[in-house]
């Protein structure tokens, strides 16, 4: 009775499976007799696919009608995927594709997949089992779990028989222009299925167990160092005036930070400010993976569904872990911008911590910790609501309901960011005059919320907010054009 059942689960999972031993080098009739196809229904098939694209029957098509046809096909055309593919399948380069261009690429492409699915098939019956491409993964140096295998599968296997047949394998990765590497294949399956651009303000989805995490941390704290270093002469305007309790002109402040030691003074403590970029990274992004995995066990869901709160509680919380980890960092980077230089003369970071740890003990180091974790909350909370509304918005009075690319989701996080900071600017002022504070006894969060508000009014709580928000547009643009360029450097385009 149970080899029986055994036999059937076997052939269930067999159906449609279609072995092919036709002996020579790997052409388009293996392909044909894998798909049980004849040449003329694989040339109106691809003629389909074609026309799918060219909706206006121009006879060619362009990135517009290539990035409308993969929105039509539930294909994301973020990543750059519309653009690639026009590159690759544009063989004389004019910006344009025609039928035999496109022929020519399927025709490339579905050897080209044909091989690898032959690869992976080991026991060469027809269909990729799931153990087969379970050692697949990990013989490319892919950690994957059970769970993520099976939804790897899932969502490849359109007959959900278990298996994966070649017109499936095809189907998922036709469109797919890279190189089809088992490591590619996969970092496509995470962006298809895992990626959710809501939630660029937090962490990117999906690469939280993969071998390749420390490379996109590595790629995320270069961008954040150039990021920092380019914009630092306004983090160092910016505290400067927020800590000045009397009137604060931008123009005065310059001056005295040049006269303090020329352009260098301007770079006061962005040392510290790139060193803590990617241990910070690193801490919030895999506390980020871990309390996502909390929240979804405790919902009884999946990863990717716990929904955008789900999102926000995560990245709120691993906000915070990264933030407390660092701030000691945080606050002698704000100590060092705000220090009355003598003779040019700044302590360094030795001096500077050992100085804080005798005169005012080492709670000094967590001063101004309390508004700084308050601030993280909202500040995501207003910041993705901020781009969801502003991405919709761009999606239907803008481009007319098509999927918004890299360069719109990138202005609607540099505006979603400037309003979610500006929000929480008060918190951030107090914060920095606690930081800066100098006393064996320390001030409590609300004596620096009410002195401010005596002395200077509901305009104190906004001092240096302009150079703040200038930071905000260079800031996101170079960390992403770094970002990008690191990820292809590091082969993780």
């Amino acid at each position: 009775m149970e080899g029986k059942q055994k036999s059937e689960k076997e052939s269930s999972r067999s159906n449609g499976c279609n072995p092919v031993k036709k002996p020579g080098p790997v052409s388009l009739d293996h392909v044909l007799l894998a798909l049980q196809e004849s040449k003329e229904e694989r040339e109106l098939r691809i003629r389909s696919l074609f026309n799918i694209f060219d909706k206006s029957n121009s006879g060619y098509l362009d990135y517009a009608q290539i990035e409308s046809g993969l929105s039509g096909l539930h294909i994301p055309s973020d990543y750059k995927y519309a653009r690639d593919l026009l590159r690759v399948c544009d063989a004389n380069k004019d910006g344009r594709v025609d039928y035999q261009e496109f022929r020519r690429y399927m025709d490339d492409k579905e050897l080209e997949l044909y091989r690898i699915f032959q690869a992976i098939d080991v026991e060469h019956n027809g269909c990729i089992l799931p153990e087969e491409l379970y050692d697949a993964l990990v013989k490319a140096g892919i950690e994957i779990d059970d769970e993520e295998l099976a939804r790897f599968v899932e969502h490849v296997d359109k007959d959900n028989n278990g298996v994966i047949t070649f017109e499936e394998w095809r189907d998922f990765l036709l469109l797919y222009p890279d190189e089809a590497t088992i490591e590619n294949i996969y970092h496509y399956w995470e962006r298809v299925c895992l990626v959710d651009i809501g939630d660029q303000t937090v962490i990117p989805e999906g690469i939280g167990k993969h071998v390749h995490a420390s490379r996109y941390l590595l790629a995320g704290g270069i961008a954040g160092a150039v990021s920092r270093t380019a914009t630092a002469p306004l983090d160092r305007l910016k505290v400067v005036l927020q800590v000045q309790t009397k009137q604060a002109n931008i123009v005065p402040a310059i001056k005295q930070i040049w006269k303090e030691g020329k352009l260098f003074a301007f770079f006061r403590g962005n040392g510290l400010n790139v060193l803590k970029v990617v241990p910070e990274s690193a801490i919030r992004f895999y506390t980020y993976e871990m309390i996502k995995g909390f929240i979804a066990n405790a919902k009884g869901e999946e990863r990717a569904d716990i929904g955008a709160s789900g999102r926000l509680v995560a990245g709120g919380m691993a906000g915070a872990v990264a933030q407390t980890a660092i701030y000691p960092l945080e606050l002698i980077k704000t100590r060092l911008q705000t220090y009355e230089a003598k003779c040019g003369k700044v302590p360094n970071l030795g001096t500077m911590s050992q100085d804080i740890w005798i005169k005012e003990g080492p709670r000094a180091f967590y001063r101004g910790l309390v508004p700084s974790l308050l601030g993280i909350i909202p500040y995501a909370g207003i910041d993705l609501a901020a781009y969801e509304t502003l991405k919709d918005m761009s999606k239907k009075y803008i481009l007319l309901d098509s999927e918004p690319g890299p360069l719109v989701q990138l202005g609607c996080g540099t505006i979603s960011g400037a309003v979610g900071a500006t929000c929480v600017y008060p918190l951030q002022v107090v914060r920095t005059r606690m930081q800066a504070q100098r006393s064996h006894t320390g001030i409590s969060m609300l004596d620096v919320f009410w002195r401010t508000f005596q002395h200077e009014g509901y305009r104190g709580f906004y001092k240096g907010l302009f150079p703040n928000l200038l930071k905000v547009i260079p800031s996101a643009s170079i960390t992403y054009l770094v970002y990008e360029t690191m990820k292809k450097r590091l082969d993780l385009d």
